[in-house]
């Protein structure tokens, strides 16, 4: 019933709670109720426009946050496998696994060797939940909310590169070819000022990283990061676009303030290391990119002039 209250608080909408709870909209009305009858308190004010906490109900709201919270805590330490002696999970957004996340998960390993490891995937409003909720200790985002508990500190850029599976001179021969990758408003603003003559790609894809399996496997071009095609580009599966401007797109870590210190310590000095490893491979990247192209410095997309 709490993560059910808590849903509920955070979308406002029974209906919208329970698709985030994969539950019908009739069990969450029960499960809100017996809280109330419960509580001996109306939690939530009823309307056509949706549901808003009652002040008894923004009372509650910090009980239930911390009540999650020690449960996540003891089913975490109670759940510390043998032979490890503290446990962390940590969450992050499917783009920032390969080459990131996952190299990661083995620099802690092999700082920490008592350290059980847990890995969480979603997109920054699920892990901001989870980190919340304390679900997760530590996420990866290119989107950080910003709350109370929680600290956000830049980790690095992602080096967003045009690649196609096949070669090509100039971006002019992608016209039909062309897959646009959704990476957000900034990038799509950037793309629509920059390459006018890309903006009408017939298909449209949210997968991040995961495009690149797609584009690998058919004639195709789009926008990836340079550190995860980099195996691509080498086995000359993908090929570097000469002249293709690139898009930094930052990456951050947010990390719950109640973090154990040592954890923190550790987590915060292998994401470092590994970060500078990743942008070691996309300086190589862009390298190869300026070398193939006709200006000196690879541009920023969508920058004038």
């Amino acid at each position: 019933m709490i993560r059910t209250f808590l849903a509920v608080a955070d979308t406002g909408s029974f209906v919208a709670a329970s698709s985030r709870l994969f539950v019908t909209q009739s069990a969450v009305s029960l499960r809100i109720q017996r809280l109330e009858d419960g509580l001996g308190k109306t939690l939530f004010t009823r309307s056509k426009a949706g549901v808003a906490l009652t002040p008894p109900g923004r009372a509650f709201e910090r009980y239930a946050t911390s009540l999650i919270k020690l449960w996540e805590e003891a089913r975490q330490q109670v759940a510390v496998p043998e032979g490890y002696e503290r446990a962390l999970t940590i969450g992050a957004q499917y783009s920032l696994w390969p080459r990131l996340g996952f190299r990661w998960i083995d620099a802690m390993r092999a700082a920490a060797p008592d350290l059980a490891l847990r890995a969480e995937l979603g997109m920054p409003d699920r892990l901001t939940r989870f980190l919340i909720e304390g679900v997760v200790q530590v996420a990866l985002t290119y989107m950080p909310q910003h709350r109370p508990g929680l600290t956000v500190t830049p980790v690095m850029a992602d080096e967003l590169i045009l690649v196609s599976s096949f070669p090509t001179g100039a971006m002019d021969e992608l016209v039909g070819d062309y897959v646009f990758m959704d990476w957000g408003p900034e990038f799509t603003q950037a793309h629509a000022v920059g390459l006018p003559t890309l903006t009408q790609s017939g298909i449209v894809l949210s997968l991040g990283a995961l495009g690149a399996e797609f584009i690998a496997r058919r004639r195709a071009a789009a926008y990836l990061p340079a550190r995860a095609v980099m195996g691509h580009l080498d086995a000359g599966r993908l090929h570097l676009v000469p002249d293709a401007p690139r898009f930094p797109y930052p990456i951050w870590a947010v990390f719950r303030d109640d973090l154990d210190e040592d954890l923190s310590r550790i987590a915060r000095e292998t994401l470092d290391t590994v970060a500078a490893q990743a942008e070691s491979v996309q300086e190589t990247v862009l390298d190869e990119l300026a070398d193939i192209s006709d200006a000196d410095d690879v541009p920023l997309l969508g920058e004038e002039g």
